[in-house]
Order: C-alpha cells, then structure tokens, then sequence
C-alpha cells in the first residue's frame, strides 16, 4: 500500500509560494532521499486545485505534511492523508 498526501492551495497560493519554495524543495530532497516520497507534484492548477504526493508509508506523509514550509506558511489551506492500493506497479 501506499499513501497519498492531497493539498488544496490558499488563496494566494502562487504569489506567497516563492517565499517559502525553498524550504519545500528541500523537503522533498530529504524524504525522497530517504526512500519514502515516491513521486510529488501539483496538479494542473496548483493555484486552485493544490498537488498530490505519494509516500511509502503513512507516517512519512503526515510527517512531511505537519512541517512542511507551505503549509507552516499558509500556501496550503488543507492537507489530507488516504491510503492507496495500487495496483499496477514493478516490484
């Protein structure tokens, strides 16, 4: 199983992301360096509809989440965790 993280940007989002943008960029290299972000991005309007992340566990995705500059800074209005049964993968 693995977890997706869903984020649903502010108001704003896009202008007040730069300030915070490189403690985010330096969050994904951490957990993705320690082998439990799979794959992260924003969707395909990340000013209104936010970006999705997927981890290998549930713990990682809340962590990541919780101290997260974005949504320490207010860029993400909301943040949730749903585990995902995938199904087609190359283990």
């Amino acid at each position: 199983m693995k977890y997706v993280l869903f984020y649903e940007s502010s108001p704003g989002a896009p202008e007040r992301g730069a300030e915070f943008a490189p403690g985010h960029q330096a969050r994904i290299r951490e957990f993705a360096g320690r082998g439990v972000l799979v794959m992260i991005g924003p969707l395909e309007d990340p000013g209104t509809n936010g970006a999705l992340a997927v981890f290998t566990t549930r713990e990682a995705a809340e962590d990541f989440a919780k101290e997260d500059p974005f949504v320490l800074g207010g860029v993400v209005h909301s943040w949730r965790v749903l585990g995902w049964n995938e199904i087609l993968h190359n283990d």
